[in-house]
């Protein structure tokens, strides 16, 4: 990176850059543990030398913080399968419920956006399609940060809103489903050949917010796996090059997806459990209406604070079922 020449190819400096965000992702946390207990083993030598009660509080602190810093060092082991590290494509698919459904999604959106924000990782927009009336029939997020994909899988899931419809003029309510799913970002293109004869490639012009050019031309980019009848889509970049580049990416991504579920039938259920976007397949609710509750029907985590979830505080619903799935492989659970 120090060369004159690292930004002369920058899509090759962008993932060296990954690279070195992923492993310092690794490494850094494991530094920050030794310089702590390093200094509180100072402080603790000078603290029995002097006898200083001060000093004693200070290595208390430092020892607690260490223990917390470990305590997420070790939930990332829980992060150890090979795509985990990855950034991701996280999709949004609204369900049964019309523009309730389509509201929840631009909700959920919403959510996972704060939590990114939060998290302090990158993402954009790389496709959505607008509700009739409110909100998204889809929306799909490129995620860029360590472990993304390992963290956001999570997710991967129906979920369900319980509440008093803000469409509805009777005040009545409403129960709605939206589907998320998550794939990792393919690094080596090379990892998923595609025979572009077994491409249907169509062009069309950009719905929704994007800007006059966006909307004027037709930038954006439909393709069609033929064999295997998988679609993508993209149109929120600004030529038709850069929407192309998109999803084929995206595409590479879901047929790695789709060779894996073919050869690992546990792959398959991981993937598989969203199944229909309806009733009887979610896997969180979210209630605000008789009560406010948020559970999480795989790991029966729950909380009041639903306002805090749909702000983002996603990371006890996540932590606990990536505990629940880590013990589900290792057959301790």
């Amino acid at each position: 990176m120090a060369s004159p020449t690292f930004w002369d190819d920058q899509e090759r400096a962008r993932h060296i850059v990954q690279d070195l965000k992923g492993l310092k992702a690794i490494v850094d946390p494991v530094d920050a543990i030794a310089r702590l207990l390093g200094d509180a083993r100072v402080m603790a030598q000078l603290a029995e030398e002097e006898n200083d009660p001060s000093a004693l509080a200070s290595v208390e602190a430092d020892l607690a913080d260490a223990e917390r810093r470990l305590d997420r060092l070790e939930f990332l082991v829980l992060l150890s399968r090979p795509d985990d590290p990855k950034n991701c494509y996280l999709s949004i698919h609204a369900g049964a419920g019309g523009t309730e459904s389509c509201d929840w999604a631009a909700m959920l959106l919403r959510m996972y956006s704060r939590l990114i924000e939060q998290s302090g990782w990158e993402m954009a927009i790389v496709d959505s399609v607008e509700g009739e009336g409110a909100g998204y029939r889809s929306v799909t997020l490129r995620v860029v940060g360590p472990y993304v994909f390992g963290y956001l899988s999570a997710e991967v899931g129906v979920h369900r809103l319980v509440r008093i419809s803000p469409f509805d003029a009777q005040a009545r309510r409403h129960t709605s489903f939206a589907s998320v799913d998550v794939l990792p970002e393919l690094e080596d293109p090379g990892e998923v050949e595609i025979d572009e004869d077994d491409l249907r490639i169509d062009f069309f012009r950009a719905t929704g917010a994007g800007g006059q050019h966006v909307n004027k031309t037709s930038s954006a980019v439909r393709l069609t796996h033929e064999p295997t009848g998988i679609v993508v889509q993209c149109q929120n970049e600004r030529s038709q090059h850069q929407n192309r580049r998109t999803a084929m990416e995206m595409l590479r991504a879901r047929l790695k997806r789709f060779q894996e579920q073919e050869r690992d039938k546990e792959i398959a259920k991981l993937y598989g459990q969203k199944g229909e976007i309806a009733w009887g397949n979610q896997i969180r609710s979210y209630v605000l209406q008789p009560y406010t509750m948020v559970k999480d029907h795989r790991t029966d985590v729950e909380t009041g604070r639903v306002q805090d979830v749909l702000d983002g505080d996603l990371d006890a619903f996540i932590e606990a079922e990536l505990h629940r799935r880590a013990a589900s492989r290792t057959g301790t659970g």
